[in-house]
Parts: C-alpha cells; structure tokens; sequence
C-alpha cells in the first residue's frame, strides 16, 4: 500500500496537523484512530425528501462496522439526494450538480477510499460520475428494491401505475381507488419494485463490477441488504491497502458487459444517458452505437416487469444478476475484474437459477432480440433509441401522421381533448422536452394516449420525443432525439401532418418532407427564450451535451484527478 492520503492531514506535524486532527476529535475520537488507518469516506445519498433512500442512514451504520472491522476509520458524510418522485422539474436537470457536489466532497477531504451509498434513479449514476472523476477506491452499495405491492390479491408495482393512470383517464378506475392502491404498492423502504431506472442502475453497478456480487437484487426491506453493506465496508479497507482505483475496474471491457447484460434485464433506456456520461468521466470511448451493436441481439433472459411478469423480489429469490451473468459467459469479457479482486466468471461460477419462469437460458429465452435499438434519419441525425421488448412488434415499421406537441404545456392542454384529430396509425411527437428545452429531459416520453382513442380500446400507437421514458414505462416509444428541438434539429421542424417513416428493423426513422421545405421552415425557426438568466439551470442550458452524448456538462468530461493543490492553513 502506498502512503495514505489522508495522512496529508492527520500525518501532519505543527499547527495544521493540530487543526486537523483537534476538530475531529470533539466527536470522541480516540488519537490513534488517526494513526495510519485508512479513512473511507461512506458517500451518502440519505434524504427524507428522496424515499428510496430513507432508509440510508441505518445502511450506513453496516458500513461502518465493516470498515471497523477491517482495521478503517469511517466517516460519512452527506451529498445532494435526488429524488425522482419530488424532485420538480425533473430530477435529471440535477444529476450533473450531485455529480458535482459528490466529487468535490471526496476530493476536498481526507479520504482514502469511497463507499457510495445509491438507490433512487438519479443517486447512482451522479454518484458514480462524481467518484470517477476522483478516481479513488471506491465501492457501491445499493439501498435495494421495496417489497412486491400487493392489491386485492395480486402483485403490483410501479409499472402498474401507467395502466391505472390510463384506466382512471377512462373512467374504469375511481380516485377513491386509485388513492387505496397508493398504499397497496409502496409498502416497504426500498426504490421502484421492477426493471425500472433505480434497479437497473443497481444491476448496471453489478455489471460493472463496481458492487460486490447480489447487491443488484436484494430487497431493502431484507437483513441481507445490511449484511452486503457491512461485508463492503470490510472490503473498501482492503481495496484501499491494495490501491484498487476506479479506473483499474472501469475498463472498456467493463462497459461492454455492461451494455450486454443490460439488454439480458430489459433494463431502462435511461442506461444509455447514465453510462455514457459514466464512460466520459473515467475517459473510456463508448458511443451510442456501441448499445445497438453490442446489446440488441441479445435475449431477454429475465421476465420482469415492464418488459415482463414478475418484480425485482422474485427476481433475487429466482438467483439474481448472477445466473444471468452464468447464462452470458459465452458473451461477456468473463476476466473483467471486479471490487471483491475477483472476475465476473469466478463470482457467478457458483450461481444456480431456482426459478425458470423467471431467468431464462441464453438458449431458451423469453425473447431472442432484447436490448436497445438505435435508429438514424433525418429526423435524428445524431441518433434516437427504442425499447423493443417493451414495444408493439406490429408498429416497429410504420408509416402515420404526425399529431405534433410544440411542448408539454401544449400536450397537456390538447390529450384529452375529444376534438383532437387523432388515430391509432398516427404518430405523437412531443418538442422540447430535450435536456436543454425542458430543461433537463422529463419522463414524459411515453406520451398518454388520447382520451378519444382510449375510449375506443387503443392501447399503444407510436410517439416519439427528444424527451426520455421512466423505467418503469412501456409502449413503441422512440426517444433522446438529437440533437433536440431547442438546437433547431430538423425535429424542432416536424408540424402537423407530416408523414413520418419509422423502420426498426433497419434502423431508420425519417421525416418524409423535401430538403427544400425543410430549409424554409428551418428560415422561419426561431428558438424559444426559456427565461432562466441565472444560477445552475442557467450553467446547465449553456454547458449540457446532448443525449448521445450523456448530457454530462461539457467541462466535467474526464478525470481531474484527487490531488488537492493547495493547503487551506
């Protein structure tokens, strides 16, 4: 181990080392406490205002036992706490500011190693970013799925949600009923209950090799959640004295399994945005087209919802990420190393599958194209993405008129509207809902259908934003349209009536209007005054990258290193 960077405050002699050490120390902390021992720094994403991760501060008191127990001195400290169902106007607007405050807080402070403590979409990518950038020893543990909802005798969670909400919108549901079922669903601490954004995230920390095996699954309600976390405590002292850096594990490997095994989940497109930004901060090339070549021809081997039947409980009890990982050993980079030393293929060689109608086989999966799917055009130049498994097969090569939405006050205003001039073979098109239109990129992309349509039993039509899609949503959904309306792209022109061409099977979404048309209109476009002249949001609108990008800030791309210049005595 080489010398410990927290010895460039505690190991030092004279006035500073005094400050230092002297203030620590009104907490009751013994002086050899600040002899030597690795200081990890437990990276908490606790708030009572993010409910996934209320339940944090009692993980954090596991870790620390673990980092006691393996000879480390434990501090934890607070970040910025994103939480998706609160947050207004949409908790990605924030995700690059926590990245911010995360790597900051490491850097700024005497630590030698890192545990991150994420659930809520948003906490796990920001988290990971800001880490990276810092490049420390670093150890994710995730706050876990809540318990399964249970409603009149059946399994619900929060993908049910969109299902109610339509049901409600045609009057088959009462509010007194759908306020009942509030209760029914989230019933236990923990975050959303099915592949949406919050698991996929913990199963993309797995698949990255950045949390120890099983974190990806465990329900937060289950003792062996606090186990996971007392057992990472111990392990993040070892990665200290072993000098096992992010960068050692965030190889261009550990990306590709990444991507492979997310399509094996029929994880959330949201993945995308999450791991670009992810890859540009620890300074690994990964592209968009990287998703479509790497991940969507691989199987869907795991039957939940959206995309499926069953929750993320059944899914850890079924034998979680790692009979998957055993299943794709033929695909992944099997040596790709992981934070307990170990590579993928010796963590999984022990994982047996209990439940079949839950985790499928590589040769006899629920669906043999799963993954994501990145189509080009004049429509989006720099590319857009679908969800095939949680789309209709028969719309995936369509030809409709475009119903247009200039933004979401207009598509709230117009949906329900029984004046609306739509049906079933046209195509929604929502504008400026894009990270620097919005700003932040809501998840409104998967558009509520028309309440004259729903009447007449239509339950999906296609839609297509420069917006982004909850996890936990579904439909024929194209989505991150770049570049967005808001930098004039050839989708700030669409208007209404114009046909558009959607072919998935090769990759092909297109406005069929002329070059010359499209020119005059592109004369006549003028982009809107958002009206934000000050602080953060301000920062965001004129530094943020575009989808395919990662829609990280331009200046927080690649690593700066942990090394503090300058002393503060």
């Amino acid at each position: 181990m080489s010398k410990l960077r927290s010895q460039g405050w505690f190991g030092k002699t004279g006035k500073d080392g005094f400050i230092y050490r002297a203030w620590m120390k009104n907490q009751g902390i013994p002086d050899d406490e600040f002899r030597a021992k690795p200081v990890i720094g437990i990276c908490n994403t606790w708030s009572e205002l993010t409910p996934c991760n209320a339940h944090f501060r009692e993980l954090a008191e596991s870790v620390k036992k673990g980092v006691l127990e393996a000879g480390g001195f434990p501090v934890e400290f607070p970040v910025m706490s994103l939480g998706e169902t609160l947050i207004k106007p949409t908790a990605m607007l924030y995700r690059n500011l926590m990245s911010m405050d995360v790597e900051e807080s490491i850097r700024a402070n005497p630590i030698d190693g890192v545990v991150l403590l994420v659930g809520c979409d948003k906490t796990t990518p920001a988290s990971l970013m800001g880490a990276a950038s810092v490049d420390l020893p670093t150890i994710t543990v995730s706050g876990g799925p809540m318990l399964t909802g249970k409603y009149r005798g059946k399994d619900v969670a929060t993908s049910d949600v969109w299902r109610w909400s339509e049901a409600s919108r045609a009057g088959e549901i009462s509010q007194e009923e759908f306020r009942l079922i509030e209760g029914c669903m989230a019933r236990s601490r923990g975050h959303c209950a099915v592949m949406g954004t919050a698991s996929t995230m913990a199963c993309m920390v797995e698949s990255l090799g950045m949390s120890l095996p099983e974190n990806a699954a465990i329900p937060a309600a289950d003792s062996r959640r606090k186990v996971i976390a007392q057992l990472s405590g111990r392990r993040i002292v070892e990665m200290v004295r072993e000098d096992m850096i992010m960068s050692k594990i965030l190889t261009r490997e550990a990306f590709e399994n990444a991507i492979i095994l997310n399509a094996a989940i029929g994880g959330s497109t949201n993945f995308v945005l999450h791991l670009l930004a992810i890859a540009g901060r620890i300074g690994v090339e990964l592209t968009l087209d990287d998703f479509d070549r790497l991940g969507s021809q691989i199987p869907l081997l795991v039957n939940l919802q959206p995309s499926g039947k069953y929750f993320m409980e059944d899914f850890y009890y079924a034998g979680g990420l790692p009979v998957v990982i055993k299943e794709l050993q033929g695909v992944l980079h099997q040596d790709a190393i992981t934070v307990n030393g170990h590579s993928l293929s010796v963590n999984c060689q022990n994982a047996e599958c209990f439940n079949a109608d839950i985790i499928a086989t590589y040769d006899n999966p629920f669906q043999e194209a799963s993954g994501i799917a990145v189509v080009y055009g004049n429509l989006c130049p720099d590319g857009a993405i679908i969800k095939p498994s949680a789309a209709t097969p028969e719309l995936m090569k369509h030809r409709g008129k475009a119903v247009v939405f200039e933004n979401i006050e207009e598509f709230h205003a117009k949906i329900n509207d029984p004046e609306l001039s739509a049906d079933e073979s046209d195509i929604l098109v929502l504008k400026n809902v894009g990270l620097k239109g919005y700003p932040g990129m809501p998840e409104v992309g998967n558009m509520g259908i028309p309440k004259n349509l729903l009447d007449k039993g239509v339950t999906d039509m296609v839609r297509i934003s420069d917006g982004r899609m909850s996890g936990t949503a579904y439909g024929t959904v194209f989505l991150h349209v770049s570049p967005e309306s808001a930098e004039g792209g050839v989708f700030a022109l669409v208007e209404k009536g114009d046909e558009i061409e959607v072919d998935v099977p090769n990759r092909k979404l297109n406005l069929l209007v002329s070059d010359e048309e499209l020119e005059v209109r592109k004369n006549k476009w003028t982009p809107e005054d958002l009206g934000f002249n000050r602080g953060y949001v301000h920062m965001y609108i004129r530094d943020v990258e575009q989808a395919h990008l990662g829609g990280d800030l331009k200046f927080l791309r690649g690593k700066s290193s942990s090394e503090v210049t300058r002393d503060s005595h």
